[in-house]
């Protein structure tokens, strides 16, 4: 701290950073291998919050914190708007960065002329990923996702429906199966030939009423397909050297020079937040971007891997569903946990050779401020109270769940309540889900053509 308030200590800091700038030459050869990191709701303002928490984790201060995402030489932002929507969804902005066309909200690898929930429109509308493009290159190409595999980001790389709901037949319309339709799982089974599959999703995978492995004695993790389809079977007999666990030590006990087709589902459906996992049974998003890379390095052509921490805000996707659910510390939390997972990618990867990216779909409606000192908590209390004479903590929501009316006022908030894992920041407007808002989002990149 001391250093800190002399003038030489940012002028040499200015310098040094300077002439890394300078001295940093463009890798013009085309990249082997391209790793796209998405987190859901991954806004800056989450980013300059994760990154203060993950300081204050390592026991600093936390403002002057850097993570890995953060070394990455070029830095660009994106738009995030789909044709219809000036505040996007996953399904459209996951269309966009996955195949290149901005298209509607809700609707997954199809064109704008695709009409949201009708399936008709579907037809001689679809647009191919740069994961399925990947693979009729000769690559080899992984998911990995800490929600269902079939959710909205996931399934933009292999899917083309007019729905981001139909994860499978039971959640379609028969007008819809009628026309010819088919639910996102089974196209993850058919559409593309996808080395790896790692995520959460096993209901939308088995027959109906099908015991889940985990949760046998629990009716409500059942399997839901009504057509009969085994597509976890239908998968592995496709394959040669495939496959399938459903945790933490069976992903582990998997040799990666032994198969070519893994599929990990580790929860019915999304897998639990970082903060409430299971760490014996449960995999991290960094098990699972370690094992990916494993196993799809392998092959002399090169890979694609698509990254996904959903966690960040949704009650349920992470990033996103933390952020959803007004949960500030969880949807943190998955942030530094996808920044550990680019970091060990890094370091299991040639930077020579290999295209990382790091972007997000979408901001939210969450910001921190209110004037608080360097090194406050970053989930803690500004340091004055507001106009009505009660306490407020540094981060807030402009809308959400958090919102609420006591005494014919606002509550004030408290320690160590708003420490507390699972508490809800106070948002301004009430809603029973957090929505996205409409910024533009960081592209973070190095590699070849950065």
């Amino acid at each position: 701290p001391g250093t800190e308030k002399t003038p030489d200590y940012w002028n040499e800091g200015a310098r040094r950073r300077l002439e890394l700038a300078l001295a940093l030459q463009p890798l013009t050869q085309r990249a082997k291998n391209i790793i796209l990191f998405m987190g859901d709701g991954m806004g800056l303002p989450t980013v300059s919050a994760a990154r203060i928490y993950q300081g204050q984790l390592a026991g600093g201060s936390g403002e002057d914190s850097v993570l890995a995402m953060e070394t990455f030489p070029h830095v660009a932002l994106a738009k995030t708007y789909t044709i219809d929507r000036q505040v996007p969804d996953s399904a459209g902005t996951g269309t966009a960065y996955l195949c290149g066309v901005k298209t509607n909200a809700k609707t997954l690898g199809l064109s704008g002329a695709a009409v949201y929930g009708k399936c008709h429109t579907a037809f001689g509308n679809e647009v191919d990923s740069i994961l399925h493009r990947a693979r009729l290159a000769g690559k080899s190409v992984g998911i990995v996702t800490t929600t269902r595999v079939q959710h909205a980001s996931p399934g933009a790389t292999y899917a083309h429906s007019v729905s981001r709901s139909w994860y499978a037949d039971a959640n379609m319309p028969k007008d819809a199966l009628r026309d010819g339709c088919k639910d996102i799982a089974y196209q993850l089974v058919h559409n593309t030939d996808i080395n790896v599959i790692l995520g959460g999703g096993r209901m939308y995978m088995t027959p109906k009423e099908t015991p889940d492995p985990e949760y046998p004695a629990d009716p409500a993790q059942n399997g839901i397909r009504k057509d009969g389809l085994d597509l976890i079977s239908e998968w592995l007999s496709s394959k040669e050297s495939a496959q399938y666990v459903w945790d933490k030590k069976g992903l582990d006990a998997v040799d990666d020079d032994s198969v070519s087709h893994l599929m990990g589902l580790f929860e019915p459906k999304d897998m639990k937040y970082e903060l409430n996992r299971n760490t014996s049974t449960d995999p991290s998003i960094v098990d699972m971007t370690e094992k990916a890379i494993r196993i799809l390095r392998k092959n002399p052509k090169g890979f694609f891997l698509f990254v996904e921490d959903d966690r960040f805000a949704h009650a349920g996707g992470r990033i996103d569903h933390g952020h959803h659910s007004g949960r500030a510390k969880q949807a943190l939390m998955e942030t530094i946990m996808l920044d550990r997972a680019v970091a060990r990618a890094g370091e299991l990867t040639d930077p020579s050779d290999t295209l990382t990216v790091v972007t997000a779909d979408h901001s939210h409606v969450f910001s921190f401020g209110g004037n608080t000192l360097r090194g406050s908590s970053i989930f803690g209390l500004a340091p004055k109270k507001a106009k009505d004479k009660r306490a407020y903590t540094s981060i807030l929501y402009g809308n959400g769940p958090g919102y609420s009316l006591r005494d014919g006022g606002r509550p004030a908030a408290s320690l160590p309540a708003a420490e507390d894992k699972d508490y809800r920041q106070q948002a301004a407007v009430p809603l029973e889900s957090e929505t996205h808002s409409g910024e533009d989002v960081a592209v973070l990149a190095k590699g070849p053509m950065a």
